[in-house]
C-alpha cells in the first residue's frame, strides 16, 4: 500500500523521495535540497523545491521545523532498500560531498555514516574520530563510545589510520574504554583496555606503563585478583625509577589492597605512590593515592572528610575527574557509615549534581552515589519507590538498593526481584549481599521461615568464598536469620516439635556466635564497628534472646530490645520502628502492659507514616492477640464464632478432639465439625497450619 502511493507521484517527486530515504526517516530540509541540486533531474531551478511541496501535499513527507520527515518510517526503509547497491552508494557519496563542502548542514557523525555507506573508509574513519571528539565535548560518553568503536572497526581497512587522526590504535581503544566506563559499562571498558594492552607485547615498556589502566577498570568489576595481577606485572617491568607510570601503578595497587581490607599493605603502596608522584611532579596519581589514604582514616570521620575534601580540590586542580568523583563518593560513604546522615545527605546532593554536570552519573562512582541515595532514603524512612535502575548496559547497583524499601513496603514482587538478581551469573558480591539479605527478610515476613534460614546460609557461604568468612555484612545476614528462627519457634504448636525447636535453638546459638566473631575479626576499617554495624550486632543478640524464650528458655529481657532501639536511633527509622514492636512484646511478656501499649502505639504510628505495610499488619495483629488497646486497633471479629475461637485455642494447646469435647462439654463429633469449619475459614489443610495462620492474623492469643 505504501509503495502504491509512490506510483501516483510525478517522477521528479519520486526521485526526491528516494533521495530523502537514503538519509533515513528524517533529513534536514536544506541538506536535502542541497543534495538534490547535485542530482540530475532535480538540479533545475526550483525543481527540488516543487517536488518537495508535492510530496508534502500528497502526505508522503512532512516538514517539522527544519527537518523533512517521512510520515511512515517503513516507507523510508523500503524505498532505500529498493535502490540498487550502486545507486545507494552513489547517493551516500553525494550526501558526503555536500556535507564536506557545507559542514554547517550536518554533523561529523552524519559525514561518517555517509562516508561508510559510500565506501569512502578513510573519510569515515576521520569523521568518526571527529564525531567522538564532539561527543566528548558534549559530555555524551555513550555516543563517544559508539563513534570510537566505529573507528576501531575501520582501523585495519584504512592505510595509515594513525597518521590520519593523530593517534594510534592503542590510544583510541583506551579512550573508548574510558567512555565505556563513564557510560556505566565496566565490562566493555575492561575488554577494550585489555585488548589495547595485550596488543603491546612488542612494546613491553609501554605495555607495563598502561597495565594500571586495565587494573582500574577491573576494580570497577570487583575483580581484585586480576587487577592485582596486572599491577604485579607492571611493577616488575617498571622497576624502581620514579616515573608517572610507576606512581599511577602504585596508587592503583594501594586501592586494590584497600578493597581487600589489607590496610597496612595498602598504606605502604599508597605512601610510596605519593612519594614517587611528588618526585616526578605529577598531581594526578598523587591525588589518587591521597584519596585512598584518607579512606584509611575512617576511624576519625571528621579527619577523613577533611583529607578527602583536600584531595577532591587537588583533583579538580589537576583535571582528574575520575579521582574527583571518587572523592565525592568516599565523602558520602564516610559520613554515612559514621552515622552522620544529615551531612551525608548534603554531600550526596552536591556529589550527584557534579556527576550529572559532568555526565558521569552512569559511571562507577555516579552509580555508587545513586545507590547510596536509595539506601539513605530507605534508612531515613522514605519508602517510596525510587529509581528503577540505571538502564540497559549499566552496572546493576541502583535497582538492588531499592529492594530494601520494596521489602519494607511489602511489594508483591520483592521476592521475585531479589531472586532474579541472585540468579544473575555476573552478579558481584555487593549485589548478592543486598539481594540475599532482602530476600531473607521478605521470606521472613511471608512466614517462610525455613526458606529464609536456608537462603541466609547460602548467601553467607557464597560471600565467604568471594570475600572472607568474616565479611562484615554477615552480622546483618545473621541477625535476619535469627529473626526467621525466632518467628518459626514462636509459631510452632505448643507442646509439639521439641526436636525441631531444639534444632532451631542450636542453629540460633551458632548464628549468634558467628555474628560476635564477625564483629571481632571482620576488621572494620578504623578498628571499631560503626553505628550500623553495632545496631545489627545488638539486634542479633535481641533476636537470639527472643528465640531462647520461644524455645522454652527464659523470657527475653526487655532491655535487650530497648538497647536495640537505641542503637538504631542514629537515624535508621525503619529498624527503630521494627525493634520497638519487639521491645513492646518483651515488655508485655514481663508484665509491663502500660509501657508495652505506649511502645506498640509508637511502632504503629511510625510504620503507618512510612508506609511499611508488613510492619503495620504485624503490629496490629499482635495488638489484637495480646488485646492491647491501641487507637484504631480492635480485636478482629466475624470470621470465627466464639465457640470456634474456643476450640481453636484448645487445638493450639495440643488437645485432641476428645479432650476438647470434655473441656467444653460437647461431643467429639461436634468438635470435629468445628475444626472442619475452622480449617475451611482459614484456608488451612491441617490443625497446625490453622494455628499458625490464626496467630499471624491476630485471631488467636497464645
Amino acid at each position: 500500500m505504501l509503495h502504491a502511493r509512490m506510483q501516483h507521484l510525478d517522477p521528479t517527486v519520486q526521485q526526491l523521495v528516494r533521495l530523502a530515504s537514503v538519509a533515513g526517516r528524517q533529513v534536514r530540509e536544506d541538506l536535502l535540497l542541497a543534495v538534490a541540486a547535485r542530482t540530475p533531474g532535480l538540479d533545475g531551478p526550483g525543481a527540488a523545491t516543487a517536488a518537495l511541496r508535492d510530496a508534502v501535499a500528497r502526505q508522503v513527507l512532512t516538514v517539522e521545523g527544519v527537518h523533512v520527515t517521512f510520515r511512515h518510517a517503513l516507507l523510508a526503509e523500503a524505498l532505500a532498500l529498493d535502490l540498487l547497491p550502486g545507486e545507494r552508494a552513489t547517493t551516500h557519496r553525494t550526501y558526503l560531498a555536500t556535507l564536506s563542502e557545507r559542514p554547517d548542514l550536518g554533523s561529523a557523525a552524519e559525514r561518517a555514516h555517509h562516508a561508510r555507506q559510500g565506501h569512502d573508509l578513510p573519510t569515515a574513519l576521520a569523521a568518526s574520530a571527529e564525531a567522538a571528539d564532539r561527543a566528548r565535548e558534549l559530555l555524551a560518553p555513550g555516543e563517544q563510545l559508539r563513534h570510537l568503536e566505529n573507528v576501531l572497526s575501520l582501523w585495519e581497512s584504512v592505510p595509515d589510520a594513525a597518521g590520519l587522526i593523530g593517534a594510534d590504535r592503542v590510544d583510541v581503544a583506551l579512550e573508548a574504554a574510558g567512555a565505556a566506563s563513564r557510560d556505566g559499562r565496566p565490562t566493555r571498558a575492561v575488554q577494550l583496555a585489555e585488548g589495547a594492552v595485550t596488543s603491546l607485547d612488542d612494546s613491553p615498556r609501554r605495555q607495563a606503563a598502561l597495565r594500571h589502566v586495565v587494573a582500574r577498570y577491573q576494580l570497577e568489576l570487583d575483580d581484585l585478583d586480576e587487577a592485582a595481577r596486572q599491577t604485579d606485572l607492571a611493577l616488575t617491568a617498571l622497576g624502581a625509577e620514579p616515573t608517572a607510570e610507576l606512581a599511577a601503578t602504585l596508587a592503583t595497587r594501594g586501592r586494590i589492597e584497600l578493597n581487600r581490607d589489607e590496610d597496612d599493605v595498602a598504606r605502604e603502596f599508597l605512601e610510596r605512590a605519593v612519594a614517587v608522584a611528588r618526585a616526578v611532579d605529577d598531581p594526578v596519581p598523587e591525588t589518587d593515592a591521597l584519596t585512598s589514604l584518607a579512606v584509611l582514616e575512617v576511624g576519625d570521620p571528621d579527619e577523613a572528610a577533611r583529607l578527602l575534601e583536600a584531595a577532591r580540590d587537588r583533583a579538580v586542580a589537576a583535571g582528574s575527574l575520575s579521582t574527583e568523583l571518587r572523592c565525592w563518593f568516599n565523602l558520602v560513604s564516610t559520613r554515612y557509615y559514621a552515622g552522620q546522615l544529615d551531612a551525608a545527605e548534603d554531600v550526596l546532593r552536591a556529589g550527584l549534581a557534579r556527576a550529572r554536570e559532568t555526565a558521569t552519573d552512569r559511571g562507577s562512582y555516579g552509580l555508587a552515589m545513586r545507590e547510596l541515595a536509595e539506601l539513605l532514603r530507605y534508612v531515613r524512612g522514605d519508602l517510596r519507590a525510587g529509581e528503577s535502575g540505571p538502564g540497559p548496559g549499566a552496572a546493576p547497583t541502583v535497582a538492588p538498593a531499592g529492594l530494601y524499601a520494596a521489602v519494607a513496603r511489602g511489594d508483591a514482587d520483592a521476592l521475585g526481584r531479589a531472586a532474579a538478581l541472585r540468579q544473575d551469573g555476573e552478579i558481584d558480591g555487593f549485589v548478592l549481599l543486598i539481594a540475599g539479605g532482602c530476600g531473607v527478610d521478605a521470606l521472613t515476613w511471608a512466614g517462610r521461615y525455613d526458606e529464609a534460614v536456608e537462603l541466609a546460609g547460602d548467601v553467607a557461604e557464597r560471600l565467604g568464598t568471594v570475600w572472607s568468612m568474616y565479611f562484615l555484612g554477615r552480622i546483618w545476614i545473621s541477625a535476619l536469620a535469627l529473626a526467621a528462627l525466632a518467628g518459626a519457634a514462636e509459631e510452632a504448636t505448643a507442646g509439639r516439635g521439641d526436636a525441631a525447636q531444639a534444632e532451631r535453638r542450636r542453629r540460633g546459638d551458632e548464628l549468634r556466635t558467628i555474628a560476635r566473631r564477625t564483629a571481632e575479626r571482620g576488621r572494620p576499617r578504623g578498628g571499631v564497628l560503626g553505628p550500623e554495624g553495632r545496631a545489627w550486632l545488638q539486634r542479633a543478640e535481641a533476636e537470639h534472646a527472643r528465640l531462647v524464650a520461644a524455645t522454652g528458655g527464659d523470657p527475653a529481657d526487655p532491655e535487650v530490645w530497648e538497647a536495640t532501639v537505641q542503637e538504631f536511633s542514629y537515624g535508621y527509622r525503619y529498624e527503630v520502628a521494627r525493634s520497638r514492636l519487639r521491645w513492646a512484646q518483651a515488655l508485655f511478656a514481663a508484665g509491663e502492659r502500660d509501657t508495652a501499649e505506649l511502645e506498640t502505639a509508637e511502632a504503629l504510628h511510625e510504620a503507618e507514616a512510612m508506609g511499611a505495610v508488613p510492619l503495620v499488619e504485624a503490629t496490629r495483629a499482635w495488638a489484637r492477640r495480646a488485646r492491647v488497646a491501641l487507637p484504631g486497633v480492635r480485636r478482629q471479629t466475624g470470621l470465627l464464632t466464639d465457640r470456634e475461637e474456643e476450640v481453636l485455642a484448645l487445638v493450639a494447646e495440643g488437645l485432641s478432639n476428645r479432650l476438647i469435647g470434655e473441656r467444653l462439654y460437647i461431643t467429639t463429633k461436634t468438635v470435629s465439625v468445628h475444626v472442619s469449619n475452622i480449617l475451611a475459614k482459614l484456608g488451612a489443610s491441617r490443625r497446625a497450619e490453622a494455628v499458625a495462620v490464626a496467630t499471624r492474623r491476630g485471631l488467636l492469643t497464645l
